[in-house]
C-alpha cells in the first residue's frame, strides 16, 4: 500500500500498533495470538512444501536427504511463526533465558538422548551407509527394507511384515549389512560333503549344473569385479578340504537379486540332491566303528561254572561276614516253575510255611 504524500511511517503504523495493544489487553488474547500465528505458519509451511518439493526431489538424488530438507522447511516455518506470535503477544525472550538458566543442566540431561539421535541422524545422512528402499540385515539377523530415514530414527520394514523403529544413536552402533548397495548381485555358498569313494569330478560337474538350472542364479557372463578382485560369474564348485568323514565340495554362485536368498538356496539344494541321487556320488555322513581286541578287556557274566555259589552274580559285594550277598527270590514273582520252594538265598534257610489242615480233606 502506498503511503500518502507527506505521511510518515509512524502515522500509518500508529493505528495498527494501537489496535494490537488494545487486543492484547483482552484476557486470553495473547494465547489466541500465538495460536493464530502457529496456524498461519502451518498453512504457509504447506504452501512452501508444495512449492519446493519437486525442485528439491529433482536436484537431490538421495530420497532420504530430500525428505529431510522438506521436513526441515515445514518445521522451521512453524517454529518461526510460533516465535513471531510470542513476540507479538509481548513475551520477553530475555526473561525466558534468565529463567531457564537454572534448569539448563536438568534440561541437558533430559535432552541428551534426543540430541544424540539428532547428531547420529546427520551422520547417517552424510555417510550414506544405506538408503530408502535398500535391503539390509542387522547384526541380530533381522532383515528388511529401509522404509524411512529421519533425523531421529530409521524405520525398517522387515520380511515378516512388521515395522522396526531404531533410534539413530543405536543404528550407528550396529553392524549393518546392505544387500542393495550399488550392486545387487550377491554371492552365496553351499557345502556338500561326499564320500572318498565318490566320483569327485562328476560330483563337481553335477553340482554346478544344478545351480545353473535355477533362474535366479547367474549362469555366466563377464567376471564380477569387487574392488581389485574378479570372480567367476557362473557357478563354481571346488574341492575345499579333506575331512574326517568325506571330501568337502564348496559351491559358490551368484544371485541376481538379494530379495529371496533363502528360497534360491533351497531350490539349489533340492536340485543338487536330485542330481546326485542317480550318480556315482554319495553324500557322506559320520560313521563310527567300535573295535574290541585283547587290550580292550573282558566282560564276564557270573554263574556256577565260574566257581560261585548258586544265585550269586558277578559284581556282588561280600557282606560283613565275608560272604557275598545274594538275592531274595519270591515264588510269586518266579512263576509256576518255582512251586512252593521259596528260598532265602542270603541265609540259606528255608522259610516257614503255613500248611492248611483239617477242613473237608482238600
Amino acid at each position: 500500500m502506498a503511503l500518502p504524500a507527506g505521511a510518515a511511517p509512524g502515522q500509518v503504523l500508529g493505528p495498527v500498533t494501537d489496535a494490537v495493544s488494545r487486543l492484547a489487553g483482552i484476557p486470553g488474547s495473547r494465547v489466541l495470538v500465538v495460536v493464530l500465528s502457529v496456524a498461519l505458519g502451518a498453512l504457509v509451511s504447506k504452501f512452501l512444501v508444495r512449492l519446493i518439493g519437486r525442485p528439491v526431489a529433482r536436484r537431490v538424488s538421495r530420497q532420504s536427504v530430500a525428505q529431510t530438507i522438506v521436513r526441515g522447511v515445514r518445521v522451521g516455518t512453524v517454529a518461526v511463526a510460533f516465535l513471531i506470535g510470542l513476540q507479538v503477544a509481548g513475551f520477553q525472550f530475555t526473561d525466558l533465558l534468565v529463567g531457564t538458566a537454572v534448569f539448563s543442566a536438568v534440561i541437558g540431561i533430559i535432552l541428551a538422548p534426543l540430541v544424540g539421535n539428532f547428531i547420529n541422524g546427520v551422520f547417517i545422512l552424510a555417510d550414506q551407509p544405506f538408503e530408502i528402499g535398500d535391503m539390509i540385515e542387522l547384526e541380530n539377523g533381522t532383515t528388511g527394507f529401509v522404509e524411512d530415514i529421519t533425523i531421529r530414527y530409521t524405520k525398517i520394514f522387515t520380511l515378516d511384515n512388521t515395522f522396526i523403529v531404531v533410534p539413530n544413536g543405536t543404528m550407528r552402533e550396529r553392524d549393518v549389512t546392505n544387500f542393495s548397495a550399488e550392486d545387487e548381485r550377491t554371492r552365496r555358498t553351499i557345502d556338500v560333503l561326499v564320500t572318498y569313494e565318490s566320483d569327485i569330478s562328476e560330483g563337481r560337474r553335477l553340482i554346478e549344473r544344478a545351480a545353473r538350472d535355477c533362474d535366479a542364479v547367474i549362469d555366466g557372463g563377464p567376471d564380477i569385479r569387487i574392488g581389485v578382485a574378479r570372480y567367476t560369474a557362473s557357478p563354481d564348485c571346488r574341492l575345499h578340504e579333506f575331512g574326517d568323514d568325506g571330501i568337502l565340495l564348496r559351491l559358490r554362485y551368484w544371485v541376481k537379486k538379494p530379495y529371496k536368498l533363502a528360497k534360491v538356496q533351497s531350490d539349489v539344494n533340492t536340485r543338487i540332491r536330485e542330481r546326485l541321487a542317480d550318480a556315482d556320488v554319495e553324500m557322506a555322513y559320520p560313521h563310527r566303528h567300535l573295535v574290541f581286541d585283547d587290550t580292550s578287556g573282558v566282560a564276564r557274566v557270573g554263574g556256577p561254572e565260574d566257581g560261585r555259589p548258586p544265585g550269586e552274580r558277578a559284581g556282588d559285594k561280600p557282606d560283613d561276614g565275608g560272604a557275598r550277598g545274594g538275592r531274595t527270590v519270591d515264588s510269586r514273582a518266579a512263576g509256576p516253575e518255582s512251586g512252593d520252594s521259596d528260598i532265602e538265598e542270603s541265609t540259606g534257610e528255608s522259610p516257614e510255611r503255613d500248611v492248611p489242615t483239617g477242613g473237608d480233606g482238600d
